[in-house]
């Protein structure tokens, strides 16, 4: 199984059993979460490119894999993803560097899943 689809089934399995608790504080939360990354006065491409650094720089690999699964399915280029990881990388500081690493390598098995 490849890291993609690792990540991308555990994400969904354990989505679902939060939401099969069904406490509205965390639905709300997620709810906003959702409409935060809808089109607005930014764009979505330009949200997940903010939600790409923020998490970098908060160094949260599951959000960093999260954005770039969304950044690939909005079709960003090798050219945006690698401008939005040295802004995160600017404000951050080395410690972000082994995120960028990982980051990286998701970015490379997001492409080759789609070749």
């Amino acid at each position: 199984m490849s890291i993609v689809q690792e990540f991308d089934d555990y994400r969904a399995r354990m989505n679902e059993k939060i939401m099969a608790a069904d406490n509205k504080v965390i639905k709300r939360f997620f709810n906003l979460d959702t409409n935060a990354y809808a089109e607005g006065a930014l764009d979505v491409k330009t949200k997940e490119i903010v939600g790409l650094a923020c998490s970098m720089v908060l160094r949260c690999d599951d959000c960093v894999k999260y954005h770039l699964g969304k950044c690939h399915e909005l079709n960003l280029t090798d050219a945006e993803i690698y401008e939005a990881f040295s802004i995160a990388n600017l404000i951050g500081g080395s410690i972000v560097i082994p995120h960028l690493r990982r980051a990286v390598e998701f970015w490379e098995a997001l492409k080759e899943e789609n070749v």
